[in-house]
């Protein structure tokens, strides 16, 4: 099955292997995983004028390097991502719970519905707060 995930993912942490290890034994099957992240200018529009910590192109070399996860793309709007979920012909797309009762770029275009990774209590934002 061809699942996806996507966010900034602009520092990784522990979190993130979770959510990632979550999503590509969704189902009790070893599947593949698909990860989106925002390009730099999205990030600056999402999270303000201090974000990136790090670019893009190190964003996705890091994720690359994770055996976890099989390939990541970069999009640069909703409307990409949207485009990017449908023609990666997406089974299932995990997000984070925190986005249950909110719209989800590109829930249309997959097979099935969204699945919620459960709440964790490591986040990008809590890690800069303690910087």
């Amino acid at each position: 099955m061809n699942i996806w995930t996507n966010g900034c993912y602009d520092i990784l942490h522990v979190g993130h292997l979770k959510l990632f290890e979550f999503a590509k034994n969704l189902r009790g099957r070893r599947n593949r995983l698909m990860v989106g992240i925002d390009s730099d200018k999205r990030v600056k529009e999402l999270k303000g004028g201090d974000r990136p910590i790090n670019n893009q192109e190190d964003r996705k070399r890091m994720l690359e390097a994770l055996k976890v996860v099989d390939e990541v793309f970069i999009y640069d709007s909703a409307e990409e991502l949207a485009q990017l979920i449908k023609d990666s012909k997406t089974d299932y797309m995990v997000v984070g719970e925190e986005y249950r009762d909110k719209w989800v770029v590109g829930r249309e275009n997959s097979k099935h519905d969204v699945v919620f990774f459960p709440k964790d209590s490591n986040s990008t934002t809590n890690i800069l707060n303690k910087i």
